[in-house]
């Protein structure tokens, strides 16, 4: 029996490790242990997900959370490292791109304990994204990495691990597994919404940490709702604070942030998806939406390929154009460009041939 620690920190690390960990339970031969690290500590961003998704509960529950990027990677990097001489595991499993993902990485790495990398090979080519560097550390010492596309085997093949040792698998996206899994328990918020709307979302610090970025897609945000259609945003309380610092003021429906069902009724009831999250950009896809990107760059480039994304920075004016273009367009995914939902059963395949 391979004992499998898996590392999650993070709302979209809880939803993707639900559907692997579920798929897991189903197999003989694996023993999961899981560790959260205590990254997302609000109720609606991390326990609200373990409940609703009947995601194990974790073995290993630390409390790792604020602080600059450095420290908080750093803190985490010392208690995984006890977890795992506590623990023992024979791999450790990370997924995407958080400081929980590459602290994890690395304390199993000092310690030749084989990691395995779920959604390896993304790149957006811009290094000043926090979550560019710990995706690419992270797969430089994963030995087995799982690509979400073509575009990520690609990627990985242009940066030399054709000539490594590592295993790259082109699984699938976890996340389509999820939003098939998980699309009957879709439950509507409990805040009043309007019939149709927007839903738009605001997270990413290179557009909130930049006053002038963010103060854009404020404004983009406000006159796409007043002369298109009503824009519902579910608003993390850091980027509410941001707002405030700066005297911006959103004039939207804001709410509270929601758990992973109301998020998946509301990507299946809106006309058009606004955001700068790498997450909701597939989950837009899935449930047959348009998407506008507010970021210069995109992991999900074949989404854009296709025309089922479309990238406008932090422009006001380019949003608001992009947001009348697309609003009501449907996409349809007839290239099956995520695998179709099997990313998790060839996950956990892969993990018994590795850990046999």
């Amino acid at each position: 029996m391979a004992r499998i620690l898996t590392i999650v920190g993070a709302r979209p690390q809880f939803i993707k490790a639900s559907v692997v960990s579920r798929a897991i339970q189903e197999e003989r031969g694996l023993e999961e242990i899981v560790l959260h690290t205590g990254q997302h500590f609000d109720a609606n961003m991390s326990d609200v997900f373990f409940n609703q998704l009947n995601i194990p509960r974790p073995d290993i529950q630390l409390d790792i959370h604020g602080g600059n990027h450095g420290e908080m990677t750093g803190r985490m990097l010392i208690e995984i490292e006890q977890a795992l001489l506590e623990h023992k595991p024979d791999r450790v499993l990370v997924y995407g791109d958080t400081n929980s993902t590459l602290a994890g990485a690395l304390a199993a790495a000092k310690l030749h304990i084989p990691v395995a990398h779920v959604e390896a090979g993304l790149r957006s080519f811009n290094m000043r994204m926090p979550e560019e560097v710990n995706r690419i550390l992270t797969d430089q010492i994963s030995d087995l990495l799982f690509c979400p596309t073509d575009t990520a085997v690609k990627n990985l093949e242009n940066e030399g691990f054709e000539v490594k040792s590592a295993k790259v698998v082109q699984s699938g996206d976890v996340m389509q597994d999820a939003a098939l899994m998980f699309a009957e328990k879709a439950i509507a918020p409990t805040n009043m919404l309007p019939e149709t709307f927007i839903l738009a979302t605001l997270h990413r610090a290179e557009n909130t940490d930049c006053p002038r970025r963010l103060a854009s897609i404020v404004n983009a945000l406000n006159k796409t709702h007043r002369e298109k259609a009503p824009v519902v945003l579910p608003l993390h309380p850091r980027t509410r604070n941001l707002i405030a610092q700066q005297g911006l003021m959103l004039d939207i429906n804001i709410i509270d942030p929601v758990g992973y069902f109301e998020m998946v009724w509301l990507l299946d009831h809106c006309q058009l998806v606004l955001t700068d999250s790498g997450g909701v950009q597939k989950e837009a896809f899935f449930f047959g939406k348009a998407c506008v990107t507010m970021r210069d760059q995109t992991e999900w480039v074949e989404l854009v390929d296709v025309g089922a994304n479309e990238l406008v920075g932090a422009d006001e004016s380019r949003i608001f154009e992009a947001a009348e273009r697309n609003l009501g367009r449907r996409i349809q995914d007839s290239d099956q460009l995520y695998g179709g939902g099997e990313a998790s059963n060839r996950i956990v395949r892969e993990l018994l041939r590795a850990d046999a």
